[in-house]
């Protein structure tokens, strides 16, 4: 078995990370994107209808915005990936999935967001095998684009987030455990910087904790 490559020359580099945002602005979200908006929220997104999906997520107004559409979208981009049974980071594939999403949001707005992924074919000439990035690479490079580019790097994390919790089995988007998620995977690789990014990935666990939960409202008991 070759050991992923360590060589940031020809693993991950700039003009690739700089495409894939490239796509994403392409595709019209990053005019819903408000820089230094904070935001943390929790969606569950295998009961979200795409309805809901169109109007507070992709068409809301900045005010009513309780999500990043970019960050939203690349989470599903990940998820999307990792469902389907691949190991790779489609680059080239953004905009195509994007206007697919949004396509088959508009045809099944009753379903829910996550289950209208399934037809959704990924084309990309030259994907990113995750199995042969090193771990150690990634994170170095990760680091770096965070000191020049904070909101992209968070951004390129949303995607691996969203892919771990798919192969995960999950299904909720909890952008407040994203910090969380990005730190064990930075211990992951530290602790085993010869591992792919793939392997890292696949053992990174969250604290089931605060995962998404059903809100219930308690009933009101009355006063004597």
């Amino acid at each position: 078995m070759n050991r992923p490559s360590s060589n940031g020359s020809s693993v991950i580099k700039e003009p690739r990370v700089i495409k894939i945002f490239g796509a994403l602005v392409v595709f019209g979200l990053a005019a819903s994107f408000a820089p230094g908006y904070a935001r943390a929220s929790e969606l569950n997104l295998g009961t979200m209808t795409c309805e809901s999906f169109e109007a507070d997520i992709l068409n809301s107004t900045e005010v009513n915005q309780h999500e990043d559409a970019l960050d939203v979208v690349m989470w599903i981009f990940g998820y999307a990936v990792a469902k389907s049974g691949a190991k790779v980071m489609y680059g080239d594939a953004l905009q195509q999935f994007g206007n697919a999403l949004d396509t088959q949001c508009k045809e099944n707005p009753a379903k829910p967001v996550l289950d209208v992924l399934g037809p959704i074919k990924f084309v990309d000439s030259n994907p990113m095998d995750l199995t042969q990035l090193g771990c150690s690479t990634y994170e170095e490079r990760h680091v770096e684009m965070t000191k020049t580019d904070a909101q992209g790097a968070n951004t390129l994390m949303m995607w691996i987030y969203g892919f771990s919790v798919g192969k995960a089995g999950g299904h909720a988007l909890d952008s407040a455990l994203l910090p969380v998620f990005a730190d064990k995977l930075a211990a992951e690789c530290s602790a085993r910087p010869y591992s792919s990014l793939y392997a890292a990935v696949s053992n990174v666990q969250l604290d089931r904790s605060k995962a998404v939960k059903p809100r219930t409202t308690k009933p009101t008991t009355p006063k004597p």
